[in-house]
């Protein structure tokens, strides 16, 4: 049960993901959570970096859509002025939200990357449907709403069998 909480890569920030890898394994689609993996939860439009990630992402061949249990407000506000499709209440992992932003990309999951900060929701639901899931370290957890912090309490109970089953390191990323 806890092993579909694992990650296929574990990365620091979005920007530590190796675009050019992922392209050629394939990849032309990118599923990514709003809040704590693009920016902090309170921060409401794309930061400079971002934006400029964002079209290097779309250079390089790859479609986005962004995928998040946030509201409609909240979401629209931050990616209709990035050009950006987006999937709002999304109800992660529920798998008809994968689904729905997969529908988006018009791509199958073999060729799709979910990128999220949390286990329980990104990873959990990218991973039941077959996606390479790739895990970011929350950029402002101390920001972070009460079903988060929920969720974080079961990723600990979660990462606390993993370690002792061996499947997961500190030190780990990549």
């Amino acid at each position: 049960m806890f092993e579909r909480l694992l990650p296929h890569m574990r990365v620091d920030t979005v920007y530590d993901i190796q675009l050019d890898e992922l392209y050629a394994k394939g990849v032309r689609g990118i599923i990514t959570d709003l809040d704590n993996t693009l920016v902090g939860a309170k921060v409401a439009l794309a930061t400079p970096e971002l934006a400029a990630w964002l079209k290097k992402v779309s250079d390089r061949g790859f479609k986005v859509v962004i995928l998040s249990n946030n509201n409609e407000s909240r979401v629209s506000k931050f990616a209709v002025p990035l050009n950006v499709p987006f999937v709002h209440a999304a109800r992660k992992p529920a798998n008809k939200a994968f689904r729905k932003a997969l529908a988006v990309l018009g791509l199958p999951p073999e060729q799709t990357v979910v990128i999220g900060d949390q286990m329980m929701t990104d990873v959990l639901g990218g991973n039941r449907m077959g996606l390479f899931t790739i895990l970011v370290t929350p950029i402002a957890p101390a920001d972070e709403g009460i079903m988060t912090r929920v969720n974080r309490t079961m990723e600990r109970i979660a990462l606390s069998r993993l370690r002792k089953r061996g499947l997961w390191y500190e030190g780990d990323k990549q």
